[in-house]
């Protein structure tokens, strides 16, 4: 184990002493959107998302005494 463990340290050690770190950067641009959504579109997306996550913990509970019952 304390061989590991001055393997780990050693590497670590390597690298920061090296100087050399990767920059990471996420490609987001800040134009804006090519087509403009409408109110109906952002309803349905809104609606069907809460359905998504709601729907499956609502039908739990709906069916909590079925899953209770040990036939």
């Amino acid at each position: 184990m304390p061989g590991l463990l001055r393997t780990v340290a050693s590497r670590a050690a390597i690298s920061v002493l090296r100087g050399h770190s990767i920059i990471q950067r996420a490609n987001v641009y800040t134009r804006p959107a090519k087509e403009k959504i409408g109110p109906v579109e952002i309803a349905i997306g809104l609606g069907m998302f809460s359905l998504g996550i709601l729907g499956p913990s609502g039908w739990i509970l709906a069916h909590l005494e079925d899953y209770k019952k040990k036939d």
